[in-house]
């Protein structure tokens, strides 16, 4: 792994776990890890619930935009979090992959992506200090 390890969220739209995720990421690494987003069918916007979500915590995504997943993402990449995209992601040997197995939150309640972003925090604080221990949050 690389100085600054960069790490690609990935999910089916690109608007809304995998957002939120490099914006749990962005903001809690301070900038120790690199950090990209792409989902394989991209959606034209952000969910807005998973901004108005985020946005709770002190963490603006409204300025992302959903990109489509590229093979050179992944290349570029360190760790590969896929959230619910199945095999479409191509995989590259000596890159870290981890399927998260979360709710999409398109569609629900704030109350439901609450919880989705919640899980998402919990696992992005845990991937955090596997990655970069001296930004262990805990």
């Amino acid at each position: 792994m690389t100085e600054k390890p960069t790490v690609l969220f990935v999910c089916v739209h690109n608007a809304g776990r995998s957002q939120m995720a490099a914006g749990f990421m962005s903001a809690l690494s301070g900038g120790a890890v690199e950090v990209l987003s792409a989902g394989s069918a991209p959606k034209d916007q952000i969910n807005p619930i998973a901004i108005e979500a985020m946005a709770e915590l002190g963490i603006d995504i409204a300025g992302n935009t959903p990109k489509v997943l590229t093979t050179d993402a992944v290349r570029e990449s360190d760790a590969v979090i896929t959230m619910g995209c199945g095999d479409v992601c191509p995989i590259f040997p000596g890159k870290r992959y981890e399927d998260w197995e979360l709710e999409d939150p398109a569609g629900k309640d704030i109350e439901t992506v609450r919880r989705v972003r919640d899980d998402i925090r919990g696992r992005i604080e845990q991937l955090l200090g596997e990655l970069v221990p001296e930004k262990d949050p805990a």
